[in-house]
């Protein structure tokens, strides 16, 4: 008897081992992720606790040093450029590996691997907008046109690598040990990829929504709705800017045939609204020290691991430090000895849509013209974790890919829509623009640094110590006649194309101008005296005027008034809408003793979106809510619309309160602005009462709830959430719940540079480490980094250092 329960008791520990050693489902087998010598507690610690004197690194030309300051940012000593940039491929690989990777692997449309089903829809939508045929393209341009570059690029590349060969078991990030995967080889494809994914970001088009509205509304309604520029345009580039060239001229066809039907598509993501970035920089006349002073913060999703990683690159010919982008050559924001840049969106159209007209069922040709064209045939497998492989084809046009077919997001099958996107055109290097912005040294040498910029379209702002600053709206912009690239267009027609592209001469830009500063915020890039056709639907109308505004009036300015201004909340969209709400609320909102506390609240309120400020919270439900009301019917209408923006609505509320645009088909009597905005209080009054039963307390940071999250967001506990800080969506601190400042830098730039830097995360992708997320109480407060120029001698604040060696 006892051999037999023996020999039970041995059958159910060798099946408990098999089961905890398998995978089950997307959970990883147990017993690995449970190794004490390889699973995740070889992850709880921090880099300072396992820091290597030396390290050897084959391909070396000469030693490198690396030594990282207290905040674990590195600073990377080399005597060339291909080192420079191995070490560095290697160095980012060692503190965000993970992180490089799973984001090229959603720019390749590659997450169902590693995650499963749920990221199908996903991936077929990114391999259909073509991220990875542009990075394709990327590769065979550098091959034949910049061997130089690649050579660099590769460089990365084989550092990357040579970290994945020592890396053992026990050092895989965690991250990698929860999805039961492991890293695979990198590649100058995957750092172009990387750039692709960034304009797939960044970029978006409302062609869908704005065909929709065109057949909704007419053509005389549709353009008093959605003005292409606002009443109060305060641009990029200053309105007072004269442009010293002939235009090339753009000829519009006569007799043009739109798409004249509703289409019901799913549409593709775009950037959220409300958000964007800042950037300035003010002249030596202005700031007291005499010198100049350049501060940015892009605004993006707030995740970890951060999506910037700090550095500071050294050779004998140049120094250069700021924030880099995991995977990618250089720094990308930042200042060197000579100069500082930094970069905000260009909101500017450069995506398209065109309806394709197939011969037959087979899709091996579509119509042009008179002429029937050959389409070419993508396959793309999607492995699926789990799951046998899916094959989507994808049919590529001379446009591009056609994204909506009858086999993706399509309920018909005459509906096929391509892509038009400059990212698919591949002869450009942005690579190479910021390896030279790395080492330039004045106006001249950023300008030809930016001539190989294309996408994502940016504002580069630029100061130097010898006293310039200037602004220039960097992107490979189509020519186009106006409106073209509004509206879903008929891919049979040839003269629906492009006509070229405006030259770089006449991008538009400005240096030295007579104001003493320059800035950008996504606002419209210039005024309608601008010889080409400038359209976007999401350009910004409050932080640009509230920060313009601000920097006009500032006279002795130091790098603490610029920290300020970054960190300033003040709600220019409430201080011109909230008058307005109260007038047309009447007395509407006082038979009630939680309404007229409400009011009291929003009429003593100081527009500052301060963490502890209840009318911020009052203010923003009250007027989404009377957004919601105006506009409802229109979102009703069954197919995608996009309403008219928040400057706008303010506008019909404050000029037109009886317009007709206030009447509702499906409502009783008359309705007029009073009527929604009365909706709106009446929303607030049940939403707040809500809230005040669950969560009690409505200061704005807790309203809002400021979350930085995961890249994997079930992964709750590696998230910090309920982050205690203000600002928001419209304001120049643009911290919402998901989305802020993901990068602040201030450089004045003297006879010594000061600079000081924070993100929030930092600079550890492992969550086990102390550097993970140290950063996120200093972004919060607004507060700063010293990011001064570290030197080879010097030994104060000096965490550890590791000495690359030849092998």
């Amino acid at each position: 008897m006892k051999y037999l329960s023996f020999l039970l008791a041995l059958g159910c520990a060798c099946g408990l081992g098999i089961l905890i050693s398998m995978p089950i489902g997307q959970i990883p087998p147990i017993a690995p992720l449970l190794d004490p010598n390889h699973g995740f507690w070889q992850n709880s610690y921090s880099e300072d606790q396992v820091a290597q004197d030396q390290l050897t690194l084959s391909n070396l030309q000469a030693e490198v040093r690396v030594v990282y300051d207290e905040n674990l940012i590195p600073h990377i000593y080399a005597q060339n450029d291909l080192d420079l940039y191995r070490a560095q491929g290697y160095i980012t690989a060692k503190h965000r590996l993970w992180q490089m990777e799973f984001q090229t692997r959603a720019a390749a449309g590659r997450l169902s691997e590693v995650v499963g089903p749920m990221a199908l829809e996903l991936d077929r939508m990114t391999r259909r907008k073509g991220l990875a045929f542009g990075a394709e393209k990327g590769i065979e341009f550098l091959k034949s046109e910049d061997p130089e570059t690649l050579a660099l690029v590769e460089a990365y590349a084989d550092g990357v690598n040579q970290y994945l060969a020592q890396l053992t078991d026990a050092q895989l990030p965690v991250e990698y040990k929860l999805l039961n995967y492991r890293p695979e080889p990198w590649s100058a494809y995957k750092s172009l990829l990387l750039l692709k994914y960034m304009s797939d970001m960044l970029v978006g088009d409302r062609d869908l929504e704005y065909t929709n509205l065109r057949q909704l509304l007419g053509e005389t309604k549709l353009n008093r709705l959605y003005p292409e520029f606002p009443m109060e345009n305060d641009p990029v580039i200053e309105k007072e800017r004269i442009w010293d060239f002939q235009a090339l001229p753009v000829s519009k066809p006569d007799s043009l045939g739109y798409p004249n039907e509703l289409v019901s598509l799913a549409p593709l993501s775009q950037p959220e609204d409300g958000t964007g970035s800042n950037n300035w920089a003010v002249s030596g006349k202005k700031t007291k020290s005499g010198h100049p002073i350049l501060a940015n913060d892009p605004h993006l999703g707030l995740n970890l691991p951060s999506l910037w990683y700090s550095m500071q690159l050294t050779t004998p010919k140049h120094s250069v430090k700021g924030a880099t982008l995991p995977g990618a050559l250089g720094i990308i924001s930042g200042f060197n000895e000579h100069i500082a840049w930094g970069v905000t969106n260009a909101t500017k159209d450069t995506r398209d849509w065109y309806k394709i007209t197939f011969q037959d069922e087979t899709r091996k040709a579509y119509r042009y013209g008179n002429e029937w064209r050959p389409t070419q045939l993508r396959i793309e497998e999607i492995k699926v974790k789990g799951e046998t492989a899916f094959i989507d084809t994808v049919v590529y046009t001379h446009y591009g890919p056609v994204v909506y077919d009858r086999s993706f997001k399509s309920d018909r099958q005459d509906v096929n829509f391509a892509l038009r996107w400059i990212v698919h055109d591949g002869n450009s290097n942005e690579q190479k623009t910021f390896m030279l912005l790395n080492s330039a040294t004045n106006h001249a040498e950023y300008t030809q640094a930016l001539s190989h910029y294309a996408a994502p379209a940016q504002n580069f702002v630029f100061a130097s110590k010898s006293g310039d600053i200037a602004m220039r709206i960097q992107g490979k912009f189509p020519l186009k006649w106006k409106e073209q690239g509004k509206f879903f267009m008929d891919g049979a027609d040839p003269r629906m194309e492009w006509q070229g592209y405006i030259p770089f001469e006449h991008n538009a830009t400005t240096l030295n101008p007579e104001r003493g500063f320059v800035s950008s915020a996504n606002q419209h890039p210039v005024d309608s005296s601008y010889p080409y056709y400038v359209f976007d639907h999401s350009y910004e109308h409050y932080r640009n005027r509230r920060l313009n505004r601000e920097l006009a009036e500032m006279n002795q300015i130091t790098v603490e008034d610029m920290k300020a201004l970054q960190f300033d909340s003040y709600n220019l969209q409430a201080a011109e809408a909230l008058p307005v709400l109260l007038d047309l609320l009447g007395s509407h909102g006082e038979n009630t003793p939680e309404g007229k506390n409400y009011l009291e609240e929003l009429k003593t309120w100081d527009f500052y979106a301060d963490p502890s400020k209840t009318g911020q919270t009052l203010y923003s439900i009250w007027f989404n809510e009377t957004v919601e009301s105006v506009w409802r019917e229109l979102q009703d209408k069954g197919v995608p619309v996009i309403r008219p923006n928040a400057y706008q609505t303010i506008a019909l509320l404050r000029e037109s309160p009886i317009d007709s645009v206030f009447n509702m088909e499906k409502m009783e009597g008359l309705q007029t602005a009073h009527t929604h905005v009365q909706i709106g209080f009446d929303s607030l009054l049940i939403a707040m009462k809500k809230w005040k039963e669950t969560e009690g307390e409505y200061g704005w940071a807790n309203y809002k709830k400021t979350t930085i999250q995961h890249l994997v967001p079930n992964f709750k506990s590696f998230s910090e959430a309920n982050v205690i800080t203000g600002g928001g969506a419209g304001i120049l601190n643009a911290t919402g719940s998901r989305n802020g400042a993901s990068w602040r830098m201030v450089v004045e730039l003297g006879p010594t540079i000061q600079a000081f830097g924070i993100y929030p995360g930092g600079q550890s992708g492992n969550p086990g480490s102390k550097y993970y997320d140290n950063f996120i109480p200093i972004w919060a407060k607004g507060e700063y980094v010293d990011f001064s120029f570290k030197k080879p001698e010097d030994s104060k604040g000096i965490l550890f250092q590791t000495t690359l060696i030849p092998n």
